[in-house]
């Protein structure tokens, strides 16, 4: 039975974490879902597989193009699709267009925007009211690489409690839940007790309702690992030597 967003808030209430990982293409999109990962994110960390450097210049198209590939891989999980940079800042009428596309043309059930500032949350609330389901994202917003870099999110009180508002905000405006990126634990662990929607983990600490981690790092395929992530896997080494014994043998005659 395909997972829904109110069965992420029931399993918050009950105690159950939610698992998430990321796809972008079918084969990955299938193994996850086999393993009864809830919820799939497409996300714009794509630019990992496209080369490029951050996330900024990832399309419209390109979302599209491998949410497809990744919603035909999946029968159980939640697939959720960030709405890349300056597709939904504009205006919420611009984010309905981009958000009504990828739920239109892909399959996926939900979209996932940056930030909880007042333009975003009335845009947050716009998309909920055409019904389409958004789950937030704030604390460390890698659209936002060049104003804010990758570093930490809410250490101060100060900044601490604007993450804290901007939750409780994405909250009222109808997110079905909120990733939490690089913040310290004891103030994910505040605003997870404070919200009664769930709260999914990267880089925040042991206290959310779910975590989340790019798929590329789990599995050792990334360059450059952020440091809150873990490596379960070392498949870039699997692949190297598999492609140099392959090698080794066409060169020598042994291969077919």
């Amino acid at each position: 039975m395909a997972i829904t967003t109110q069965q992420l808030t029931q399993w918050k209430q009950q105690g159950r974490p939610i698992v998430a990982l990321t796809a972008w293409d079918y084969a990955i999109a299938r193994s996850l879902d086999a393993a009864e990962v809830d919820l799939i994110l497409v996300g714009d960390t794509l630019a990992i597989v496209l080369g490029y450097e951050n996330t900024l210049p990832v399309t419209l198209e390109e979302m599209i193009h491998h949410a497809k590939a990744v919603r035909r891989g999946v029968k159980r999980a939640l697939v959720v699709v960030d709405l890349p940079f300056l597709t939904y800042q504009e205006s919420p009428q611009q984010a309905m267009r981009s958000a009504g596309r990828i739920l239109k043309e892909t399959g996926a059930q939900a979209v996932k925007l940056e930030g909880g500032y007042p333009a975003i949350v009335q845009t947050v609330a716009q998309l909920v009211q055409a019904g389409i389901p958004v789950l937030g994202h704030v604390g460390l917003t890698p659209q936002s690489i060049h104003q804010v870099g990758l570093r930490q999110q809410g250490k101060t009180e100060e900044t601490g409690e604007r993450i804290l508002l901007e939750a409780i905000a994405l909250e009222q405006a109808g997110a079905f839940a909120i990733v939490l990126e690089h913040i310290p634990a004891q103030l994910a662990l505040q605003i997870t007790q404070k919200l009664t929607i769930p709260t999914i983990g990267i880089g925040a600490g042991p206290h959310c309702n779910g975590q989340v981690l790019v798929t590329s790092d789990l599995l050792g395929l990334s360059e450059k690992l952020p440091p809150f992530a873990k490596t379960y896997a070392n498949l870039k080494d699997t692949i190297l030597q598999a492609v140099q014994n392959y090698s080794q043998d066409v060169r020598e005659g042994k291969f077919p």
